[in-house]
């Protein structure tokens, strides 16, 4: 009799899928609060702003490390392709946390410069997010390999259709961070959240609907899937 063997790639890809699922929503709205911070009224709205995410935002990005870790450890092959194609934002997007968690931190130590980290915060946070939507825009268009290796470029990731989903990420991570905000507050500052909410789910629906329409002309096999 023929023991059983138990394939790990299903189980590996569920644990991964979870991982990435998990990070897009908790360290998505961690995100989206830092770029609307930006657009707080005043300085009270940004203390509460800042206030409602102080005591997770560094525990969320532990799922950024398990999808790392977890596609190194289980698809050393695809981890080899992936990486060097998508090298340059996946570099800005770490050095963006890195310098969003210092601004997260300084701003309470460094009130005389408080200005400066506010910025640092918020453009940290955008400048993070829209890195992360041109690596989902590269995998989405997929990479150009020779045998087991990547063949391209360190730049082919960025495309006109990359970048859009960075912008389009910014929508969504911004409405989760909405969202956030509308739980968290009340009054006058809650009221703000739910209208920037309100264009943040304007820009989604528009981003869908233009990826929904660019992904199978953009790859054939797309819209013979689609269409077939």
């Amino acid at each position: 009799m023929t023991p059983a063997v138990l394939d790990f790639v299903p189980v590996w890809t569920i644990i991964l899928g979870f991982g990435v699922f998990l990070y897009v929503l908790l360290d998505g709205f961690d995100l989206g609060v830092g770029i609307l911070y930006g657009f707080a009224p005043d300085l009270p709205s940004r203390n509460l702003v800042m206030n409602s995410v102080a005591p997770i935002w560094d525990g969320n990005e532990t799922w950024l490390v398990l999808g790392g870790i977890g596609l190194l450890a289980a698809f050393p092959l695809a981890f080899a392709i992936i990486l060097p194609a998508v090298y340059f934002p996946v570099l800005v997007m770490l050095l963006a946390l890195i310098f969003r968690g210092v601004a997260f931190e300084f701003r309470y130590r460094d009130a005389e410069h408080r200005t400066f980290w506010d910025h640092a915060f918020c453009y940290g946070s955008a400048l993070a997010t829209f890195a992360e939507g041109i690596v989902l825009g590269a995998f989405i268009q997929g990479f150009q390999t020779a045998g087991r290796q990547f063949a391209g470029s360190s730049f082919d990731c960025f495309t006109a259709f990359s970048i859009f989903t960075g912008i389009a990420l910014i929508f969504g991570y911004s409405l989760l961070g909405a969202g956030w905000l509308v739980l968290k507050t009340q009054g006058a500052l809650q009221d703000w959240a739910r209208r920037l909410g309100r264009w943040c789910l304007f820009g989604v629906l528009f981003a869908i609907a233009v990826v929904s329409l660019w992904t199978p002309l953009m790859v054939p096999d797309i819209a013979r899937r689609w269409f077939s």
